[in-house]
């Protein structure tokens, strides 16, 4: 399956916990001021590659444990990274995800878009809502802004409330 991405960086301590392969898809409607990655926000730019080559690359490295799909905006490309994330799940891997939406706003667009549901279904971790370049903070483990939440997702489907992350 074809998705569209900015990149790739086959080994990342800073997008995740542990030792990460990270895909930065292309296209972003939310534009936040200050971006770390505005040059992901065009949805004609980067280059459109085969999920399958994505997963080999990652699945080619024993000291990967953990995926992180970042962006642009990783829900405006749901079935894709849906599709390459389960089968990283499959394997074992850690999956994170980091998006502008909050996670209630995903939640209900999940009501609408099937995919969004179905990846969101799949995720480890979320990290969640807008960069705002004036919360801007260095202080939190893999966050740009402090208004921006790490999710503990399959707690937070389970128990239909927020469970945020402690001990990452």
């Amino acid at each position: 399956m074809d998705i569209r991405i900015s990149g790739t960086v086959s080994e990342s301590i800073v997008d995740g916990p542990g030792l990460r392969y990270v895909v930065f898809v292309q296209g972003c409607p939310h534009n936040c001021p200050g971006c770390h990655n505005p040059q992901t926000h065009d949805f004609d730019g980067g280059k459109v590659v085969d999920t399958d080559e994505l997963f080999n690359e990652c699945t080619e490295d024993p000291l990967i444990k953990g995926v992180t799909f970042s962006g642009g905006e990783p829900f405006c490309q749901a079935e894709a990274l849906y599709a390459l994330g389960k089968r990283f799940k499959e394997r074992g891997y850690h999956l994170m995800c980091y998006s502008g939406w909050t996670y209630g706003e995903l939640v209900r667009k999940a009501e609408r878009e099937e995919y969004v549901g179905k990846l969101l279904g799949i995720l480890d971790v979320l990290v969640d809502g807008r960069f705002i370049l004036e919360r801007r903070t260095l202080a939190l483990p893999f966050r740009g802004s402090d208004n921006q939440r790490m999710i503990d997702v399959q707690a937070s489907l389970a128990e239909d409330k927020v469970i945020e992350v402690t001990d990452i």
